[in-house]
């Protein structure tokens, strides 16, 4: 993906998503530029983690479009009609948006070290070396250079999500998308996690943070969406949407989670 400083990061237009006749993303329009910080707060079911998923095509939208700096995810088009690409070209652009779920999803047979060189190896094609000398700059980075021949067993959930960070950054990606990368975390263990977090969007990556961590949404981010029933209720500046918010499912919602 090539894009210059001016193209959106993200850019959705119209965006629909139906689970049969369900209909869970309701056009949905947003923009985030290069080295912005997008959290997405909203209730349960209000279509947030569909709507990421969406934007590395782990999930088909129905209608609309959306680009990952300005090129097409999961499609190409031609005479204004989209195509699906094959599953080779999806997994090529796929690559350069890391993606951290609610669970960690790292292999419990790999060392660490071994799940964060498994997709560079892989779909990068990358010299094991060098695909190594990465990960443990990144363990590194995160806290865990004691870690690299551990098995995700024996570490906590912090340890385990940061190790998840990790191997997605070891993809060198262009965007992060995070799914409430905390809810399965024991609350003395979040603050781990957000920290790298933090450390992140301060060295200027990209990030969609599906979230209900107020108070990181209130530091961190640039832009504050709040989404419920599959529509985007409100978006702004976080002192304003957090601090002030327009619509009163704004002020409702936050009156219950703070």
């Amino acid at each position: 993906m090539t894009a210059t400083m001016t193209t959106p990061m993200v850019e959705a237009a119209g965006v629909h998503k139906y689970y049969g006749s369900n209909l869970v993303v309701k056009g949905i329009d947003l923009t985030v530029a290069q080295g912005e910080v997008m959290c997405l707060l909203g209730p349960s079911g209000s279509g947030k983690s569909t709507f990421l998923r969406c934007i590395n095509h782990l999930e088909k939208i129905n209608a609309g479009s959306i680009t990952v700096a300005g090129e097409l995810v999961g499609y190409r088009e031609n005479n204004g009609r989209l195509y699906e690409l094959r599953d080779s070209e999806i997994a090529q652009r796929r690559s350069e948006i890391g993606m951290v779920f609610q669970q960690f999803n790292l292999f419990p047979h790999m060392t660490v070290l071994e799940n964060l060189i498994e997709a560079p190896v892989q779909v990068r094609r990358e010299k094991v070396k060098t695909a190594s000398d990465r990960a443990r700059e990144l363990l590194d980075r995160v806290g865990l250079a004691d870690k690299a021949d551990a098995y995700p067993r024996s570490l906590s959930g912090g340890q385990q999500q940061r190790v998840a960070i990790a191997r997605a950054l070891n993809m060198r990606p262009k965007l992060m998308l995070f799914d409430e990368p905390t809810s399965a975390l024991d609350p003395e263990l979040v603050g781990e996690v957000l920290d790298v977090m933090r450390d992140l969007a301060a060295d200027g990556m990209t990030m969609i943070v599906v979230t209900h961590e107020i108070a990181f949404a209130r530091e961190v981010a640039d832009t504050v969406t709040f989404m419920d029933n599959g529509v985007v209720v409100e978006s702004g500046p976080p002192e304003q949407v957090l601090g002030n918010p327009k619509h009163e499912r704004t002020r409702s919602f936050l009156a219950k989670v703070l």
